[in-house]
């Protein structure tokens, strides 16, 4: 059984599937179960430094940047996109990026509940944080 906003990838072709709506059947790619991508929680203080989000709210939301230390954004190694998403899953805001870009994101929100961020890094996968106040 799926959950709202989990990640699929199929092994075969690389697509990349977000949950919207639950449901009771198996996601397939290719003739294939896709694999649930599961946020990377590394021991690595380098790894971590250059993929996982930070948070910081401002006037009108929250600003989100990958990593305290800046991830590089080429071909090779690169965001494919940052995500904010409130803590009761009402309001998602996803930027998908392009290696021209830094790995930020602006929202304007006044969510009640605060919000989380995840990047997925095309080499070192998902990586999430919680917003603390």
């Amino acid at each position: 059984m799926t959950k709202k906003l989990e990640l699929y990838r199929c092994s075969v072709c690389e697509n990349l599937v977000e949950v919207l709506s639950c449901g009771n059947g198996e996601l397939v790619c290719c003739g294939k179960p896709m694999e649930l991508i599961n946020t990377n929680e590394s021991d690595l203080k380098e790894l971590n430094d250059k993929h996982v989000p930070l948070i910081e709210k401002n006037i009108e939301g929250f600003t989100i940047r990958v990593g305290a230390t800046v991830h590089p954004m080429t071909n090779e190694h690169h965001i494919d996109f940052i995500q904010a998403i409130s803590k009761d899953f009402k309001y998602v805001k996803t930027k998908f990026l392009s290696v021209e870009e830094a790995p930020e994101l602006n929202i304007k929100c006044k969510c009640e509940n605060s919000v989380w961020a995840r990047a997925l890094c095309n080499i070192h996968g998902l990586f999430k944080k919680e917003f603390d106040e």
